[in-house]
């Protein structure tokens, strides 16, 4: 398969001209180890002549195209547009708003928040590989009036969040995970370590309470915070995630945060793969199972 490969839009452009090259690129994707009837478990098909690449099964006779089953089930705006909106969401850094996006597609703001809803589920990670080398983790709010002080706020308006930053061997910043939380307790915190953290990972904290309960299984370093300086790394990760969510969208449901933070991680941990980006997106879109307006549970 010759995957797309960069973050030049001319370049992109050119490659996917028509809702039938998309489709053809998805085709690739969902067929790479040959084609098989979702029905009856055919082997051999047709491709029919309706610009989206489906196959018709010889033995039964089920059309089906790429996107069927999937993240891209029953796309009513053109192919190219979802094409060309995942790529904006992982080339640039900025991000864009659903309004922006309705915009700049011709699409309704309804139609273009669905979809990238669906974008953000597919960039959720796996929870398949968990940090095993230095980490530091924190927690922070988000929304409602900024008070502009270090520690845990007890407004209801903002929404209570933690954040996992793996480091390289030089200390930069390698992957960034975040995590929704109900309350600051152990038994909330404990969730970010048991997706994302590996009990031989050597975590580096502030010293709330909340983590104590986690030191008999987990090899922790609880720092006096020193108004952020001891972790210099978290904090200007904290700092990064709330300007981008305050600039970019007017406002963030608490159901939908963890979406954003999804977003946000996916371009970050893979900084240093940007040249598939768009592929390996792709790729996820395709591996998940469809889903619809009520389970989003879109706000508007």
């Amino acid at each position: 398969m010759d995957i797309f490969k960069g973050q030049n839009i001319l370049e992109f452009s050119d490659k996917f001209k028509t809702d039938t090259n998309c489709y053809e690129y998805l085709s690739e994707l969902k067929w790479a180890n040959g084609y098989k009837c979702s029905k009856c478990g055919g082997l051999k098909y047709t491709v029919e002549k309706d610009g989206k690449m489906s196959r018709q099964c010889h033995k039964c006779h089920h059309i089906e195209s790429p996107s069927s089953g999937t993240l891209f089930h029953k796309i009513k705006f053109g192919m190219r547009k979802a094409f060309l909106l995942m790529f904006e969401m992982t080339a640039t850094t900025k991000g864009l708003s659903a309004s922006q996006a309705a915009k700049r597609y011709s699409i309704t703001r309804k139609t273009s928040g669905l979809f990238m809803h669906k974008v953000r589920i597919a960039m959720k990670s796996s929870e398949t590989m968990p940090i095993n080398t230095t980490v530091q983790v924190d927690e922070f709010v988000f929304g409602g009036k900024e008070d502009l002080k270090q520690g845990r706020s007890t407004d209801v308006k903002k929404k209570k969040l933690v954040v996992a930053v793996e480091l390289s061997e030089n200390k930069k910043v390698k992957r960034v995970y975040f995590d929704r939380l109900d309350d600051f307790s152990s038994n909330s915190l404990k969730n970010i370590f048991e997706k994302h953290i590996s009990t031989d990972a050597q975590v580096y904290t502030d010293k709330w309470s909340g983590y104590k309960p986690l030191m008999s299984t987990y090899s922790i370093n609880a720092q006096q915070s020193n108004n952020g300086s001891s972790m210099k790394q978290i904090h200007i990760i904290i700092h990064q995630v709330k300007s981008w969510l305050r600039s970019v969208f007017s406002w963030v449901h608490k159901d939908h945060i963890q979406k954003y933070l999804d977003e946000y991680s996916f371009r970050i941990n893979r900084s240093i793969y940007k040249e598939t980006i768009f592929h390996k997106l792709a790729s996820r879109m395709m591996e998940h199972e469809k889903t619809d307006f009520k389970a989003i549970k879109i706000r508007c």
